[in-house]
């Protein structure tokens, strides 16, 4: 049986065509208003890179990325970019961004390892950010007060898209709640992670979960993160370990919580070394990408992903990302979400 979840009773409220208008509406609102918010220059993203150099997202560390031989490059292998978090630090430098500015990009990528679901797809598009910060940024109230600024334009977008199609009601909360991975932890410690999350974004509706990566009380980590991307062992200002975290809603739609960005304040070369020994990835040091950071070749910085399908899903009130994105489903799941009022593209 597939994973996907049949809310009782779905009818998607828009059309194919006015889905279709809704997604460029949305897109092209919300980039603009992101790019104002964090002052953001676009810049074109590659779709893959060089294998060996460090550059590629590594994510949780168990996903294979598509990897192809270049003819005119002797069989050097690219891969598919997972994500340009590292890319992006490195595009910083070579732009000479100054601090408080910096960049956004189309990310598109293939994870040919997803689990595919309600929320989870072959294609990844989303917004990728990366801003310049100053040493005395690195701490939690500066990260929390950049959420802020991207939940705001998150909100925007919700008001402008239920103005164009008044059948689509807004219901995200006013405000983000910020809560630790340790104190969810201890607020529910019969349930797991993902449970957590649904217990806590139900209660406030959006919620900004902090400290991803490092492991928690119980030995076990609320979820994994790459160990040369985020900061999530350095202690904050509240003695808790990690500068990073995810923006969740709570998603009426399916009754559940909702991942629209991840995102964090990025490792300087002291957490670097940290992480990479508590991961056992010390050989990491030698590549490319890891080299520039430890000689002082590139900024400090912030940044992080925002689902662009994601984030038109969760606007335009539907069940299934599918019917937001073009890409490849099982057989067995397009006929179950058709039966269950999910068109997908």
């Amino acid at each position: 049986m597939s994973n996907v979840i049949k809310p009782v009773g779905y009818k998607a409220l828009l059309d194919m065509r006015q889905t279709e208008m809704g997604i460029k509406l949305i897109k092209e609102f919300f980039q603009a208003n992101l790019s104002t918010e964090l002052r953001l220059r676009r810049v074109t993203a590659p779709l893959f890179v060089l294998k060996g150099l460090g550059i590629n997202d590594d994510l949780n560390g168990v996903e294979r990325p598509v990897t192809f031989p270049i003819k005119d490059l002797g069989d050097a292998k690219a891969e598919v970019v997972h994500s340009l978090a590292k890319w992006k630090r490195l595009t910083l430098a070579e732009y000479k961004i100054e601090p408080g500015y910096g960049v956004y990009t189309d990310m598109n990528a293939i994870r040919a390892d997803e689990e595919l679901d309600n929320l989870h797809s072959l294609y990844v598009d989303q917004w990728d950010w990366e801003a310049v910060i100053e040493k005395k940024d690195r701490n939690l109230a500066f990260l929390e007060g950049v959420v802020r600024r991207i939940y705001a334009a998150i909100r925007r977008t919700e008001y402008l898209t239920c103005e164009h199609y008044p059948q689509l009601k807004p219901f995200l909360p006013e405000q983000i709640h910020f809560v630790h991975a340790q104190d969810l932890l201890d607020m529910y410690p019969d349930k797991t992670p993902k449970e957590r999350e649904d217990a806590i974004c139900k209660k406030y509706g959006a919620v900004f979960v902090e400290g991803i990566g490092g492991k928690l009380s119980d030995g076990k980590k609320h979820d994994g993160r790459a160990p040369d991307y985020d900061d999530w062992s350095t202690i904050a200002e509240n003695g808790k370990m990690g500068l990073n975290g995810d923006i969740l809603i709570w998603y009426p739609v399916l009754e559940r919580s909702f991942e629209l960005s991840s995102m964090g304040i990025r490792v300087d070369k002291e957490s670097l070394l940290r992480q990479l020994k508590l991961e056992g990835k010390e050989d990491r040091e030698k590549l490319y990408f890891h080299q520039q950071l430890l000689n002082d070749k590139l900024p400090l910085s912030i940044g992080g992903g925002i689902g662009q399908s994601r984030l038109c899903m969760v606007l335009l009130h539907k069940a299934h990302i599918g019917e937001i994105q073009a890409s490849i489903w099982p057989d067995e799941m397009r006929k179950e979400c058709e039966e269950n009022g999910m068109t997908l593209i």
